[in-house]
């Protein structure tokens, strides 16, 4: 007999499903009714997940199955499959969803007032913005391969609405079919390789695939399958070199918006790990696989800072340091992967466990000074309507509130204690220095000239002589101030309290990902 509480997994997508399409009779009961319910909608959503991820760390894997089987004299041979969507939590994908939920949560918060100087009407923001929230939740709760697909397809449809929703101006409707073309290109790339591991092992389960590929052992096809899923994931999470669409897509958004495309790129990450490490695992040459990874992630934060430091406007910049970013979470899992299987089976070795935790504790620390820092990007662009950074200046007087939330978000990014991002990064350097020291010395310049840049950024923005035209422009309303106040208060405790996020959040996520047999045994029980 099933607990009250197993069945928060598809309340935690089913609540802000509803929720969205409730939105527009909602809407019907004013402005503030609709606001209230949408913001209420991801606030339960938040809240079933963090009981969710308590409940795993507790128990377990928790499952759900919806759907029933077919009649068995439906089935020739009669045989009967099972018709149904599965869902299976475990520590890793209760932290992915955290992530989606805090954003989208945040950013209905924060948009409260952003669109009342435009005039347009914000009933479809709402409903967007609540139906991402539920694709996000679900697609790091499913435990099938072919629902990955599609929860991958709703979250980037939904997206590409928010990010177009500026419809009278033109740039955002170019980023949004960019990101259309992008999302379309990985997608079907997922798809065929979804098409051949079912064709191998008649199953679209995981965990079931996994197992029947630990008993066959990797052929050809199921390394065609791998190379394209890698390829669409990474393409979707930004890395380069298919990184082209996220400066576009990031620079033109709404910031809040930005900062919830932030975690929906992570999410890409999620699957990507959740492939190589309990679909893949231990069945296939990992460090080969692991290398890639970490190629990968060298030429993603090297590249993406180099291109950063030569942008003029500032949410361009803000959106190439975020794919520099996630070169340092591509790192720590990569260097985790090739530790793994360097060693004996179902063994690692310290430094490779280390570096995982750091990889993964940077998603969670990147999404809140990440976010921090787009969203203070989105007031200054509010109150004077100005993105180049050659025409923003002496803001400090007249945003001091701002200023300071940029102050936290551009030394969490840049790596100085005590604030999130050190604590992650030190995590980082000191455990892919086992491995290879020169992977330290690039994670670790990287670092440094983020820093110059964001010094640069606050310099031109915040600081300088007195321009009259931003004389009086003030500080932006409470609602936005608030969302900005708890990611800024977040990136301070997540610094000052690196251990206890670690022992909490962290570390099951981590121990989740790498027990590929507990994964498979989750959906086979």
């Amino acid at each position: 007999m099933m607990d009250y509480i197993d069945y928060a997994p598809i309340l935690a997508i089913m609540v802000p499903l509803l929720a969205g399409f409730a939105t527009p009779l909602i809407a019907r009961l004013g402005e503030k009714a609709k606001k209230l319910w949408a913001t209420a909608g991801l606030a339960i959503a938040l809240s079933i997940v963090i009981i969710v991820f308590a409940r795993v760390i507790d128990v377990g894997i928790m499952t759900y199955a919806t759907g029933a089987a077919i009649p068995t004299d439906l089935i020739p041979g009669g045989m009967e499959q099972p018709i149904r969507v599965v869902l299976e939590v475990d520590g890793m994908s209760a932290f992915a969803a955290l992530g989606i939920t805090l954003t989208t949560f945040l950013a209905a918060i924060f948009s409260w007032r952003y669109f009342d100087e435009t005039g347009m009407g914000t009933t479809g923001f709402y409903t967007l913005l609540l139906l991402l929230g539920a694709s996000g939740v679900a697609f790091a709760f499913t435990g099938d391969l072919f629902n990955l697909f599609v929860f991958i397809e709703l979250s980037s449809i939904t997206a590409i609405g928010l990010i177009a929703f500026y419809s009278y101006r033109g740039r955002p409707n170019e980023a949004a079919f960019k990101f259309l073309l992008i999302s379309a290109v990985g997608a079907l790339m997922f798809l065929v390789a979804v098409g051949f591991l079912y064709g191998q092992y008649n199953a679209l389960a995981i965990g079931v695939v996994a197992e029947r590929m630990m008993e066959t052992g990797i052929g050809t096809v199921d390394k065609i399958a791998l190379a394209l899923m890698v390829g669409s994931l990474a393409m979707k999470a930004g890395a380069v070199p298919l990184h082209m669409w996220v400066p576009d897509t990031y620079g033109e958004a709404p910031a809040h918006i930005s900062m919830v495309l932030v975690t929906l790129s992570q999410l890409s990450l999620y699957a990507l790990f959740r492939i190589s490490f309990s679909l893949y695992g231990v069945s296939l040459d990992g460090v080969t696989l692991g290398w890639i990874i970490v190629i990968l992630g060298l030429l993603t934060m090297f590249i993406g800072v180099m291109l950063a430091i030569i942008q003029k406007t500032i949410k361009r910049l803000m959106a190439y340091h975020a794919i520099s970013q996630t070169g340092y979470m591509l790192l720590g899992v990569g260097v985790g992967l090739v530790a793994l299987m360097s060693g004996e089976i179902g063994e690692m070795p310290v430094y490779g466990y280390h570096a995982m935790e750091g990889g993964i504790f940077h998603i969670i620390n990147h999404a809140i000074y990440k976010g921090l820092l787009f969203l203070t990007a989105g007031a200054i662009i509010y109150k004077t309507n100005v993105r180049s950074l050659n025409d923003l200046g002496s803001l400090a007087r007249e945003m001091p509130f701002t200023a300071i939330a940029f102050i936290i978000g551009a030394a969490a990014i840049a790596g100085l204690p005590p604030f999130n991002g050190f604590a992650s990064k030190i995590l980082i350097y000191e455990s892919v220095y086992a491995l290879n020291p020169f992977l330290t010395a690039v994670a670790m310049l990287v670092s440094v000239i983020t820093l110059a840049s964001f010094v640069k950024v606050f310099q031109s923005t915040f600081l300088g002589p007195e321009k009259p035209r931003y004389k009086g422009v003030g500080e932006v309303p409470t609602s936005m101030k608030t969302a900005m106040f708890i990611l800024a208060a977040l990136t301070v405790l997540f610094g000052l309290f690196p251990d206890l996020i670690v022992d909490t959040i962290v570390a099951p996520a981590v121990e989740a990902l790498i027990d590929q047999t507990g994964y498979i045994g989750g959906v086979l029980e």
